[in-house]
C-alpha cells in the first residue's frame, strides 16, 4: 500500500490478481486505457470504453430545434430527432416571458414584410402568370389577391388558367391582356381595364356580343374572339365594329369596308348554320 502525492491511497492488493495481471499486460502495449472526462455534468467516454459516446448534437439537447438557425448536425447523427413546439402564448405570460413573445412577433412581422418586398407585385409592368393550374379554391383566391396588387402592370398574360370571372379585379394601367383558353362566358366577366388597347379572348365560351358596349369607352384597337361561340353569329364582324368604334383589328384581320355595312334587323342571338 502506498500514498500518492495527491493524497489518494492506492494498493495493488485491492485488485484481484487476475484483473491486476490484465492491467499489467496492457501497460506494455499501446492500447489506451478508458478515460472519463467530466464537462458540464456530462460524461464522455472514449470509443474503446464500450460505452456509446455522446453524439455531436448533445450540446443542443436543451434547445428547441425550430429555433436553430444553423448547425452541422445531420439526420444520421441524431438519436431521437423530433420537432419541439414552443409553449403557448398564455403560458409565456404566466412565466413572465413577454419579452420572448414580443421578439417572436417582431420576427414574424419582419418576415412577412420581407416576403411582401420580395414579391413586389405593385411595381410589375410586364408579367406572365399563365398555366397556373388553379384547381383549388384557395389557389384561385390567392391568385386573385395577386391580381388586385397589379396596379402598374401594362402587359399581362393569363393563358389557360381556368378563369371564369374576374369582374372584381381592376387593372388600371393594363394595355395588353391575353386571356386565351379560359372559361369566360361573357364580356362582363372581364376585369376593369379602362386603358386596354389589345385584348385576346380566344378559345373561351363567350356566346353573346351584347356586352361589348362595356369596352366601348376604352381605347381598344385590336380584339381576338376566334374559337368562341359568338364567332358564328350572323353579321358577327359588323356587330363587333359597330359596338367598338375605335377597333381597327378583329381576329387578326383589319377593318374592311364590308364591316361598316348597316346591320339588318335580326335577332342578335341568331346563329349561322354551318354545313
Amino acid at each position: 500500500m502506498s500514498e500518492s502525492s495527491s493524497g489518494v491511497v492506492t494498493s495493488s492488493e485491492s485488485l484481484p490478481k487476475s484483473n491486476y495481471s490484465a492491467y499489467s499486460d496492457l501497460s506494455g502495449s499501446n492500447t489506451p486505457l478508458p478515460v472519463i472526462l467530466r464537462s458540464r455534468g456530462t460524461e464522455e467516454q472514449s470509443p474503446d470504453s464500450g460505452i456509446a459516446s455522446p453524439l455531436p448534437s448533445n450540446r443542443f439537447r436543451f434547445t428547441a430545434w425550430h429555433n436553430l438557425e444553423g448547425h452541422e448536425i445531420r439526420g444520421a447523427q441524431l438519436t431521437s430527432p423530433r420537432v419541439r413546439e414552443g409553449p403557448p402564448e398564455s403560458e409565456l405570460f404566466l412565466r413572465g416571458e413577454e419579452n420572448y413573445l414580443i421578439g417572436k412577433r417582431t420576427t414574424e412581422e419582419k418576415g412577412k414584410w420581407e416576403s411582401r418586398l420580395q414579391e413586389n407585385w405593385e411595381n410589375c409592368v410586364e408579367l406572365n402568370l399563365s398555366y397556373q393550374d388553379l384547381g383549388d379554391s384557395y389557389q384561385l383566391e390567392n391568385f386573385k389577391r395577386i391580381l388586385r396588387r397589379l396596379i402598374r402592370v401594362e402587359r399581362l398574360q393569363l393563358v389557360d388558367n381556368s378563369l371564369k370571372d374576374l369582374s372584381s379585379i381592376r387593372l388600371p394601367r393594363c394595355k395588353r391582356l391575353n386571356l386565351n383558353k379560359n372559361h369566360l362566358t361573357s364580356i362582363r366577366h372581364l376585369p376593369k381595364i379602362p386603358q386596354i388597347q389589345h385584348l385576346s379572348l380566344a378559345e373561351n365560351n363567350i356566346r353573346t356580343l351584347c356586352d361589348l358596349s362595356e369596352l366601348g369607352t376604352t381605347p381598344l384597337e385590336s380584339l381576338t374572339l376566334k374559337r368562341n361561340p359568338c364567332e358564328f353569329q350572323e353579321d358577327y364582324r359588323s356587330k363587333v365594329f359597330s359596338s367598338l368604334p375605335n377597333l381597327k383589328l378583329l381576329d387578326g384581320i383589319p377593318k374592311l369596308p364590308a364591316d361598316c355595312a348597316p346591320l339588318q334587323s335580326t335577332d342578335t342571338s341568331r346563329m349561322c348554320t354551318i354545313l
